[in-house]
């Protein structure tokens, strides 16, 4: 609660609408139950589009996207306080529209992650409204050089993931406004410290091209298919096990070159493609192999993993290419960052001699840094003054 009294908070983000990545639907759930943890009233809105809705032609309550929505709210205890709204109509599963329009009419904070929600009618009533940005650099450049409207001006406060927005070694354009830096979230009691292990290997989930690369300024702002240029042979240099849950085409030369090199690819949707198996698999790691998109480490943007944040929840190490984080962040221990394959390398050798070290620190930095009690207070501070 922020000031003793209890909110009436607004999410919105992409729960379902992304059938089978479990890790996206994390993101989104951390802030929901975070929040609800905290003794706020949380509701939920998950906008999608009709191109979104196979198969076509089906009224949203018989689609794919609609059936995972109602699982989903379901397990989490959400189904009273949800709606699956298809954009610019007023067809809704879940909350009706009216319902969702009289919560929005007197609730205290808009949390729009990724700005996924639009709708004016549900937008204006609401007298703080927060957009957070999930993809920091990437967003902005859309934003301000590529035509993208991200709809800033509809919001009336900014936060960000990219935790060196605003600092001077930040290359991310700040579009005019003051950016809140914040950590993602995790709600440590979703998030035990795992026993045992299942797989001896270096994990990570990711998505090998989330879309175009972007220019700013003399910048390119790159995928993380081009992060991992340099680190092809690092699976030849190590004794340790690389496996990767890549969302990405299952052929073609990328794919060639990673197996070629060594790197253990598997299908996403059945390693992490609920947020269940998404959990264990996790959870099943020695530790997280983290592939940041090149363009998060040419902008010096500090942009940190919300999927790295559930490793070291789970007392899993992490080993991640360094966007800036690590002049926020305690690393060396538990978080090991780096920069080049040298000190990828570097990084291997340390976890693999001193795993139970690491281990401990994993999880300690979460407690510290990522916990939902400590950042999703720290968030409503800097908005409800």
């Amino acid at each position: 609660m922020t000031n003793g009294s209890p909110l009436t908070i607004l999410c919105t983000g992409l729960l379902a609408g992304g059938p089978q990545h479990g890790g996206s639907s994390w993101t989104v759930l951390q802030y929901l139950l975070g929040f609800r943890r905290l003794g706020h009233a949380v509701y939920f809105i998950e906008p999608v589009k009709r191109a979104k809705l196979p198969p076509a032609n089906v009224e949203l309550t018989h689609t794919v996207v609609a059936r995972q929505f109602q699982r989903l709210v379901a397990a989490f205890d959400f189904r009273d306080h949800s709606a699956l709204l298809l954009e610019g109509t007023t067809q809704t599963v879940g909350l009706s529209y009216e319902t969702i329009r009289e919560v929005a009419a007197r609730a205290d904070i808009l949390v729009n992650l990724a700005g996924a929600l639009t709708d004016e009618a549900l937008l204006a009533p609401i007298s703080r409204r927060v957009y957070v940005d999930l993809d920091p650099g990437f967003n902005q450049v859309s934003h301000i050089s590529h035509g993208c409207d991200i709809h800033l001006d509809a919001h009336t406060h900014f936060a960000t993931v990219g935790l060196a927005v605003g600092r001077p070694e930040c290359r991310v354009p700040t579009c005019g406004r003051n950016w809140i830096t914040t950590c993602p979230p995790v709600v440590l009691h979703e998030w035990p410290v795992a026993r045992g292990r299942t797989r001896n290997a270096f994990t990570t989930v990711a998505t090998w091209r989330s879309g175009e690369a972007l220019s700013h300024e003399g910048l390119l702002l790159g995928q993380q298919a081009e992060a991992m240029r340099s680190l092809l042979d690092l699976p030849r240099r190590t004794r340790a096990r690389f496996e990767l849950a890549l969302a990405m085409e299952r052929t073609g030369p990328d794919v060639a070159a990673l197996q070629d090199h060594g790197w253990n690819l598997l299908d996403p949707r059945r390693a992490a493609g609920t947020p269940g198996s998404y959990r264990q698999f996790v959870s099943s790691s020695r530790a997280q192999f983290g592939i940041a998109k090149s363009g998060y480490i040419a902008t010096n943007s500090g942009w940190f993993s919300d999927r790295s944040a559930c490793y070291l929840a789970a007392g899993r190490p992490v080993l991640a290419q360094d966007t800036g984080f690590s002049r926020l962040l305690p690393t060396g221990d538990g978080l090991v960052a780096f920069g080049n394959p040298a000190e990828a390398l570097a990084g291997l050798d340390s976890i693999e001699t001193d795993y139970a070290r690491h281990r401990d620190a994993a999880r300690a930095i979460a407690e510290q840094h990522f916990d939902s009690r400590r950042v999703l207070p720290r968030l409503l501070d800097q908005i409800v003054v």
